[in-house]
């Protein structure tokens, strides 16, 4: 398997961290100038025609900076199951995603959801980015159906999160009208899988901008007459935080290539990238906090923002039990 780091990929970097490091961050334009909502999608349906792995570049980007968007709901669960289908409805959507920058999500856990009579029953929890999306993206039955955000019958109550920058909802469902996408057979699985690794770039992210953050404080903060990076207790920190960044680096960028070349190992990389990066960004989160001393346990400062990103992600799409038994499953333990 070809696991790709090419200058491509890095000017994609570059850019999003620019657009990212701006004062005012733009859905619109964040989606339709770089094509971030869309980017795995055909260019015949209007999307950038890219893969997987430039998907997981704006994933560990936005890990980095925290900025709150519903770019995950839509260009990696809504997008990841639509993608999963086939017909002239989910063209349509895609290009909607691709041309306009609706704002979307997937509510994956299949068999909570009932259709009757082209109208949903039921309940979702945990919905990312569901309290605001524009589109919804539902399974019940078997099969994929849309509904507009702002269909009757449909109830949709925040979810405080500790993660103050990420937007979960429950979604509820009382004979709201949708419309038939396609056939929904093994997609929960695999937009979950894309999930899961989308996810491992994000806190591979975090984790570095952790990491980073931490050692930047240990160059300038000065103590006894010198930087605190002089230090070996703190040099020991920074080192070994430096050495879960690079194993988590490892684990999402084999999960991602593997999702982008639709490998049969997928799942399997998927799994151990949960479990590298997810234990790597909440290692990595609080080290930065010890490093910082009394100012990194402030709200103020902004080390907690990742300690609460590393803590939410950590269960995001189960726990980790849940993905060391997939893991072990995979090799036939």
């Amino acid at each position: 398997m070809r696991i790709s780091h090419n200058a491509d990929a890095e000017e994609l970097r570059s850019v999003v961290r620019e657009f990212l490091a701006r004062p005012e961050h733009d859905w619109r334009r964040f989606a339709l100038e770089l094509g971030a909502a869309a980017l795995d999608v055909p260019e015949s349906l209007g999307g950038a025609g890219a893969s997987f792995r430039e998907v997981a570049v704006v994933a560990g980007e936005l890990g980095r900076s925290l900025t709150p968007s519903p770019w995950f709901g839509t260009a990696v669960l809504a997008a990841g199951a639509l993608l999963a289908c086939e017909g002239p409805v989910r063209d349509e959507l895609l290009a909607r995603l691709a041309t306009s920058a609706t704002t979307a999500t997937f509510a994956y856990r299949d068999g909570t959801t009932a259709v009757e009579d082209g109208q949903l029953y039921g309940a979702q929890s945990l919905v990312v980015d569901g309290a605001s999306a524009e589109l919804l993206l539902v399974t019940a039955g078997g099969r994929l159906f849309a509904v507009e955000g702002d269909a009757p019958g449909l109830v949709r109550t925040p979810v405080t999160a500790m993660d103050p920058n990420r937007e979960l909802a429950s979604v509820a469902f009382d004979g709201v009208p949708a419309t038939l996408v396609g056939d929904a057979t093994g997609m929960a699985g695999r937009v979950r899988t894309r999930a899961i690794a989308a996810l491992a770039c994000e806190q591979t992210g975090g984790a570095a901008a952790a990491m980073e953050m931490a050692c930047e404080y240990a160059r300038d903060r000065v103590q006894f007459g010198r930087p605190i990076a002089t230090f070996q207790a703190v040099k020991h920190r920074c080192a070994d935080m430096a050495v879960h960044v690079e194993a988590a680096r490892s684990a999402s960028l084999w999960a991602a290539a593997a999702v982008a070349e639709d490998s049969a190992d997928a799942a399997q990389a998927a799994a151990a990238a949960a479990l590298t990066c997810g234990a790597a960004y909440t290692w990595v989160a609080a080290e930065n906090v010890q490093v910082h001393g009394g100012i990194g346990f402030t709200w103020e400062h902004s080390a907690h923002l990742h300690v609460r990103r590393a803590a939410t992600s950590a269960v995001l799409f189960g726990q980790r039990r849940d993905h060391q038994e997939e893991l072990l499953a995979s090799v036939g333990v």
